[in-house]
């Protein structure tokens, strides 16, 4: 195992403000006013499917809210985002072991490249994939069929997925990758083990632990 894919929302990075942010931004245009904990539910999953999901949207409903999200997201909640405690320390540790570092976002590539780029932590990264901004891809498990593409990796062995929700874990199942469920973001340890999550990590030291004895 020489390839780690990690996952942003909720694993590099903590983007519950933005996200929330222009999820209201979006809802208010259907005169919805939503609890700050249930935007949370947002963080993560691709949006279209969020929008489907808690609200009833049709897909055609969806992509309109998603351009509403957008008009927000796109000029402050990128911003409205911190990197976790000790995450660069961490990427620039496995980056000095040799490893390959890569993204795989249900995100718009465009938002996590810039996003990734504001904190100064694009360099780590061999590849940064996420979703095409028409939702064309935007389910997990094609992101990282596309992230391996990238990478020219054929052999599911050869990398391993890290993320903190559900939608992690079955992606990088569906690309016969084993996958690391994360607690220190959005999911818990339930869901970790309802998805199967091959390896659970409470924190970063856990993170790198398991890594290093991969």
């Amino acid at each position: 195992m020489n390839t780690i894919l990690f996952d942003l929302d909720g694993t590099l990075t903590d983007p519950a403000l933005g996200i929330t942010n222009a999820v209201s931004y979006a809802l208010k245009h259907y005169g919805i006013d939503e609890d700050y904990q249930n935007l949370l539910r947002f963080i993560g999953p691709p949006l279209v499917d969020s929008f489907m999901e808690y609200y009833g949207f049709n897909q055609e409903k969806a992509q309109e809210a998603i351009v509403y999200y957008r008009e927000y997201f796109s000029d402050k909640g990128l911003y409205e985002n911190e990197v976790y405690d000790g995450m660069e320390n961490l990427l620039a540790a496995l980056k000095d072991k040799g490893y390959i570092l890569a993204v795989a976002t249900s995100k718009p590539e465009e938002f996590a490249k810039k996003i990734l780029d504001h904190f100064h932590l694009s360099h780590y990264f061999t590849e940064i994939c996420g979703a095409t901004m028409d939702s064309s891809r935007s389910k997990k498990g094609d992101v990282i069929a596309y992230a391996l593409n990238q990478l020219k990796i054929s052999n599911p062995n050869t990398a391993i997925m890290v993320g903190d929700r559900q939608h992690d874990i079955v992606g990088a199942h569906q690309n016969q990758l084993k996958a690391i469920g994360v607690l220190y973001g959005y999911g818990d340890e339930a869901e970790m083990k309802e998805y199967q999550a091959d390896y659970i990590a409470k924190d970063l030291k856990e993170l790198m632990d398991i890594l290093s004895a991969l």
